[in-house]
């Protein structure tokens, strides 16, 4: 069995692209491609099916994808506890946010103190950034409001707030005080899908305080919710980390009960201890 073969395979089942495993093996796309063909062929099996847009897993490919990605784990720790009293000079860090508001500034500390290290950033939302934690694709994630499990390690990094978002020419703009929840019954709003963590704090404080605004728009980014309110299709919802410095709109802060939302720096609790993803967590705490 190859070893070179099955590495190159891990890496297009990890990165579903064939230039994305190049990078991460530090070898060439043809490379690549060379070791997975040779390992179709050689067992006479089709692991991989490439589409227009990524390659995706067979059935056998995913399987194969569960054992590859448990041994080069494996492999990975043995590296890390071998060079364990080595400085910290190079290494490559996968992680994965739900926004970049609060990952770009950790990123930026990281660089300071360790800039050796290559970070590859995956940005998404709420679930698709658990999921990739979860899967072993990436080494850390920046989560909000997720629930603890066996086997996470959690660390909170900050609070936000939820706030509207309003034109800047709107009569609340002079508020002097924090927007009353109870304000916005019958409110025309933008908002994000109901799949949305902001949503879905702004939804449950909002059926908890008895009120029902009138969603005009769900839109798909805190980008077009604030293009929506810029343009005076109605108020926008937005979390107090996610504020841009857009002189068109203006964020108030929304008092009410379950307004608040938690975010949480995690790891794999079996990884916690390796030597680039501890020092991340606890730079970052």
């Amino acid at each position: 069995m190859n070893l070179f073969q099955l590495r190159a395979f891990d890496a297009v089942a990890r990165e579903g692209s064939f230039t994305r495993a190049a990078a991460r093996l530090f070898i060439s796309q043809p490379a690549v491609t060379g070791h997975v063909k040779a390992l179709e062929e050689h067992y006479q099996i089709t692991l991989l099916r490439r589409t227009a847009r990524r390659v995706e897993l067979t059935e056998e490919g995913t399987k194969l994808a569960a054992i590859t990605r448990a041994m080069f784990g494996l492999v990975d720790e043995a590296q890390v506890m071998l060079e364990a009293n080595r400085q910290l000079l190079t290494g490559r860090l996968e992680v994965a946010a739900d926004g970049p508001h609060l990952v770009m500034p950790l990123l930026a500390r990281l660089r300071e103190q360790y800039p050796g290290v290559t970070v590859n950033l995956r940005l998404g939302n709420a679930q698709e950034t658990l999921t990739a934690l979860l899967g072993e694709h990436v080494d850390v994630a920046v989560l909000t409001e997720v629930e603890p499990r066996k086997g996470l390690t959690l660390r909170q990094i900050a609070e936000s707030r939820i706030c509207a978002l309003v034109p800047a020419n709107h009569p609340w703009s002079a508020l002097k005080q924090d927007l009353d929840i109870a304000q916005l019954v019958n409110v025309i709003m933008v908002l994000r899908e109901p799949t949305s963590i902001t949503r879905r704090t702004f939804d449950l404080a909002c059926k908890t305080a008895g009120v029902t605004p009138r969603v005009l728009l769900e839109l798909d980014s805190r980008e077009a919710v604030s293009e929506a309110v810029a343009a005076q299709l109605g108020i926008g919802i937005v979390s107090s980390v996610e504020v841009s410095h857009d002189p068109r709109v203006k964020a108030l802060p929304i008092k009410g009960e379950g307004l608040i939302n938690t975010h949480m720096l995690g790891c794999l609790e079996r990884r916690a201890d390796l030597r680039l993803i501890d020092a991340f967590m606890t730079m970052a705490q």
